[in-house]
């Protein structure tokens, strides 16, 4: 007997919002508006840097909520009874009119509509409270104010901040002080007061939440974005090493460790030829499906000078085949400089040189730092690559003992390598089908 599992309501439900929210928002109004409010948001801050951008808009939707409920208030004031809540109306409505100029006055300062936006609402705040009292709770939202500042000028103008958190909470103990009840300058009824004061306990408390929130996913994103930058320059184990342990130096032995180094044959006169905006163009779209590779073999982006490339495999973290990681990157590597050469009509050739050994690495500097790597087989590489023919990939004798089982090598026999002396040398030509389970022609081979 067959058994039918018909989906859960839940199931059904949720797909069914899904759709029909991603509907909504296929619509041409939504799309319309939601373009309308992202241009009206933006408004002034044309020509800001990014992070400044992002703060005036958030001023601007401030002043555009201001906008808002003053209008709101003004009419509720209105039907409540003009005639005793004449000064409240004009008071919002003015309030209303001060908050439309914040978007334009950022073509003045930065700080021109933040100034215009805490001004105005400390006046405000102090005269609505004269009006109706301390029983209506207005001023608690000069507590808003003290946490809105930091979002409105930015933490680094704490000159400005400090004496406007103070005279917010000077102002909010005055306007509790001197209006009680029997000196306000509307005789208010009690209802009215008690809806106002827990409307303004109410809207005191979203706002200093969102402004709290705000001010986190700030810094959170600001976290994400210095974490992300740390790791797109250190391995991922060093900036976690760093996270922990903030200024210990970073420094490691590695026995079992490869080095690979990569050379374009003729670069000087062939950026000579190129110009500098099309040799850019094609260095960065060598270089970056270099690094894709490296992610792919598993092995470490070292640094880059010029039209060198430099990778390791064993460091910082260890592994049991350095050299195979390499050797394979190695292959890949020249693979893609064929498909380059080929795909723009150009005369483009690499050297590459291969050495495994043990080697020492850790952070250099404390500006512009650098993960670097240093030691024999480090030096060596650098003269394999020196000494390697145009399209070819020279190895050492260890690599040679380590690669031997997966790959194919042919000696170019004992050559004279500055500063280690007469070893031999082999070419390293493809991987066996056994070696990964694909046989890699050596078309790129030019030696």
């Amino acid at each position: 007997m067959q058994t039918r599992i018909k989906p859960t309501t839940g199931q059904t439900g949720a797909g069914t919002r899904s759709h029909v929210l991603a509907s909504f928002r296929d619509w041409p109004f939504v799309r319309r508006a939601s373009v309308a409010l992202r241009r009206i948001a933006r408004l002034g801050t044309k020509g800001y840097r990014p992070d400044v951008q992002r703060r005036l808009v958030v001023m601007n939707l401030i002043s555009y909520l201001i906008v808002l409920t003053t209008f709101g208030y003004a009419i509720q004031n209105y039907y409540m009874g003009f005639e005793k809540f004449a000064p409240v109306v004009y008071l919002n409505l003015a309030v209303f009119f001060v908050a439309l100029l914040v978007p334009w006055s950022h073509r003045f300062s930065d700080i021109a509509g933040g100034l215009i936006i805490i001004v105005t609402e400390y006046i405000a705040l102090f005269l609505f409270t004269a009006f109706l009292g301390n029983e209506s709770g207005l001023h608690l939202q000069y507590f808003v104010a003290t946490a809105a500042i930091f979002v409105v000028f930015g933490v680094e103008r704490w000159k400005l901040i400090v004496p406007m958190v103070a005279l917010a909470i000077v102002l909010q103990v005055l306007a509790w002080d001197m209006f009680p009840k029997s000196a306000a300058l509307i005789d208010a009824p009690d209802h009215v007061l008690r809806d106002l004061y827990l409307q303004a306990s109410i809207t005191t408390g979203v706002l200093i939440a969102a402004t709290v929130y705000y001010a986190f996913s700030l810094a959170e994103a600001a976290k994400a974005e210095t974490d992300a930058l740390l790791r797109s320059i250190l391995p991922d184990s060093i900036v976690s090493r760093i996270k922990a342990n903030p200024g210990r130096a970073i420094a490691d032995s590695h026995e079992n460790a490869a080095i690979l180094f990569t050379d374009i044959s003729g670069f000087v006169a062939l950026a000579r030829e190129m110009g500098p905006e099309r040799i850019v163009a094609l260095l960065n779209e060598i270089v970056s499906e270099f690094d894709a590779l490296a992610d792919v073999h598993g092995v470490e982006k070292i640094k880059t000078i010029g039209d060198a490339y430099m990778a390791a495999a064993g460091i910082p973290v260890p592994v049991d085949d350095p050299a195979v990681r390499l050797a394979r990157l190695a292959i890949d590597m020249q693979k893609v400089i064929v498909r380059i050469r080929e795909r723009h009509g150009i005369e483009l050739s690499m050297r590459v040189g291969l050495a495994a050994g043990p080697v020492m690495a850790g952070i250099i500097g404390t500006h512009k730092f650098t993960y670097d790597v240093w030691g024999d087989a480090v030096n060596l590489a650098a003269r394999l690559e020196n000494k390697s023919n145009p399209g070819s990939i020279l190895v050492c004798p260890r690599c040679q003992r380590e690669l031997a089982h997966a790959f194919r090598l042919e000696s170019h026999g004992v050559i004279d390598i500055k500063g280690v002396g007469e070893q031999e040398t082999w070419f390293l030509i493809e991987e066996h089908a056994g070696g990964s389970g694909v046989s890699v022609p050596p078309a790129y081979a030019i030696h």
